[in-house]
């Protein structure tokens, strides 16, 4: 039927009905309708919340509405500090510099190194003029270390404030060299953590000493060690002893190296002289 076509019109007597449109086929079910993501999730969150600042605003109700509660009382009042200044006779001596441990770390530290052995020679930078007992951080870190540029930067980090040292030869062949660490006071335990770094890899590390050493009287986790031989074709062989402490800010490192043994008494008798002038 053309859209312009008219309906005829039924015979007298009976209504017009208009024709039922025409449906298209159903190929199957609609498809199901999906459920709106997060509604659930939402509601939850919501009374959740609500559920909380409810609670939490009953909770201050009730506590405003109970009579304030008295604190304990001091079982010795008045023991911080006294009512009155101690008179003269009571009043403690200032403690002498020779007992200030910081008077002396603070003033010069190459004064509390201890003394060459009689008998010991001076190295070549001494006899040369050229050592005054300061050594610089790159000069330490490239005698004693096997990677001397991660050492540098790490004492650095540390806040490594000076070193003091000491070396001289016995014998044809042994040199022996003493140096004390001083870190300065921050955020970090300078002397505690290097101190800390070097006995952690001495025991395992390949250059380490492979095991855990020795204790050193006078000091409460200062350890010595004895190196195993190294020995290389065209060479004499190398022995090593160490001795490792720390004492407030200063960390003490001794080294000997020799052609022959070292006896653990060369290294632990002259750990702990030094220890005494810390």
């Amino acid at each position: 039927m053309e859209p312009n076509d008219t309906i005829p019109a039924a015979p007298e007597g009976r209504p017009t009905v208009p024709p039922a449109p025409v449906e298209p086929p159903v190929s199957g079910d609609p498809p199901a309708r999906r459920r709106p993501r997060g509604r659930t999730t939402l509601i939850i969150a919501a009374a959740a919340l609500l559920g909380i600042s409810g609670g939490t605003a009953v909770g201050y109700g009730i506590q405003a509405e109970r009579a304030p509660t008295p604190l304990a009382v001091l079982s010795q009042p008045g023991v911080g500090y006294p009512a009155k200044p101690l008179s003269a006779d009571r009043v403690p001596d200032t403690l002498p510099a020779a007992q200030d441990r910081q008077v002396r770390t603070d003033g010069d530290l190459r004064e509390l190194l201890v003394d060459r052995p009689k008998g010991a020679k001076k190295t070549l930078t001494d006899e040369l003029g050229l050592d005054d007992g300061w050594e610089p951080l790159d000069q330490y870190a490239e005698t004693y270390y096997e990677d001397p540029h991660f050492m540098f930067e790490s004492l650095a980090e540390l806040e490594l404030r000076r070193v003091a040292s000491v070396a001289w030869r016995q014998g044809e062949q042994r040199e022996t060299g003493v140096q004390l660490l001083q870190f300065r006071s921050g955020d970090r335990h300078g002397a505690a953590e290097h101190f800390g770094d070097q006995l952690m890899y001495m025991p395992w590390d390949e250059d380490g000493a492979g095991n855990s050493g020795d204790p050193i009287k006078g000091s409460r986790a200062g350890r010595y060690f004895l190196y195993p031989v190294e020995r290389k074709a065209g060479y004499l062989p190398s022995y090593r002893a160490r001795a490792l402490a720390v004492r407030g800010d200063i960390v003490l490192d001794i080294n000997i190296y020799d052609t022959v043994p070292i006896g653990k008494k060369d290294i632990r008798t002259l750990a702990e002289r030094q220890l005494e002038r810390l």
